[in-house]
């Protein structure tokens, strides 16, 4: 016979949780949700409620389960299971045992009403000016760098690329809705290069290998877009310390050195290689140095995909910039754990 947990079981087994380092709570601890209300409840447009009907749940309460469902890479289905089964989800839901949860539909269009609003961005915006204010500037400088975010691959007639490439909808997708909703337009392929390993025998081979990729890339642009142009469409910012900027060389190019320059940044990109001659020892030397720096940012995506899996199981690239901006500030929210508890014990 299985004992009803009672009020005082709950609370001690929370406790043990603690004493195992429940994430969550450090984040409940850390992290003032409720800043982001304002841009919830204006993204949501939620009504007064005079029109009756079961009334949405709190708007900071379906924030944080997005939180969770980033955290963990979880479905939504999921998400609503695990909800009900962890006590360190409840209690960073702030949710007892005998109250609602929302359901995976609930979440979705939760979601949903958050991506076609365009949401993302302010409230990236609004944590960023959380970290502002406990001090945390950005300071030295700039690194500037893509990475590709996988979605699931298409199967596609040669006539259905064609169309999809010049912008168009396939015309015997127009009147199938629900092929249509299945049919990811926006994400494309695009070549991975990867720098040939060492053979045993010491030797390197001559060329390089160049894996087929198929998604988007980290700033929501399908995955064949380039890196270089992405410069100039408000990537760096102003209100850093510092006004270097440092970038590999898909990023050099005569344009952005001209925006730089004009715009008040020291540009740190690195040099390409001139065609069919040696690269100059002078510019070997920079590189090295500047590669040292630039290198860094590749921990931030090597972090974000370790930690949350990142997966676009959405479609389209609206949905995909809302999952992508997500996993973005929730890796702020644990960087930012990460510092105060640095500085707490220093």
């Amino acid at each position: 016979m299985m004992k009803q947990p009672g009020f005082f079981d709950v609370e001690e087994r929370l406790a043990r949780l603690s004493g195992l380092g429940d994430q969550l709570e450090a984040f409940s601890r850390t992290v003032d949700f409720e800043v982001f209300r304002p841009d919830l409840e204006q993204a949501l447009a939620y009504s007064d409620g005079s029109k009756g009907g079961r009334p949405p749940f709190d708007p900071v309460l379906m924030f944080k389960i997005l939180v969770i469902q980033t955290l963990n890479n979880l479905s939504d289905e999921r998400t609503e299971y695990l909800i009900n089964d962890r006590l360190s989800f409840m209690r960073f839901l702030g949710l007892g045992l005998s109250d609602r949860v929302p359901d995976a539909k609930t979440l979705w269009l939760f979601r949903e009403r958050l991506t076609q609003a365009g949401a993302i961005e302010g409230l990236f915006n609004r944590f960023d000016t959380t970290l502002r204010s406990a001090g945390y500037l950005p300071m030295s400088g700039q690194i500037l760098d893509a990475t590709l975010v996988a979605a699931p691959k298409q199967r596609n007639t040669n006539a259905e690329k064609a169309d999809l490439r010049a912008g168009r909808i396939p015309e015997d997708w127009q009147d199938k809705r629900a092929k249509l909703s299945h049919k990811d337009r926006h994400a494309r392929w695009t070549l991975k290069f990867t720098k040939a390993k060492r053979q045993d025998d010491g030797t390197i081979p001559s060329t390089d290998l160049a894996i087929p990729f198929f998604g988007y890339k980290w700033k929501a642009t399908d995955a064949a877009a380039s890196d270089g142009a992405r410069l100039r469409e408000g990537l760096l910012d102003k209100t850093n310390t510092a006004s270097s900027v440092w970038a590999d060389t898909a990023y050099r190019s005569k344009a952005n050195e001209d925006f730089m320059e004009k715009q008040g940044f020291v540009s740190k990109v690195q040099r390409k290689k001139p065609h069919l001659k040696p690269m100059p020892r002078h510019i070997q030397r920079s590189n090295a140095g500047k590669s040292v720096i630039r290198s860094r940012v590749e921990h931030v995506f090597a972090d974000q995909k370790s930690q949350t899996g990142i997966f676009i199981w959405t479609v389209g690239i609206t949905r995909a910039t809302m999952r992508i901006g997500l996993a973005n500030i929730v890796y702020n929210m644990r960087r930012f754990l990460f510092l105060e508890r640095l500085n707490a014990s220093a």
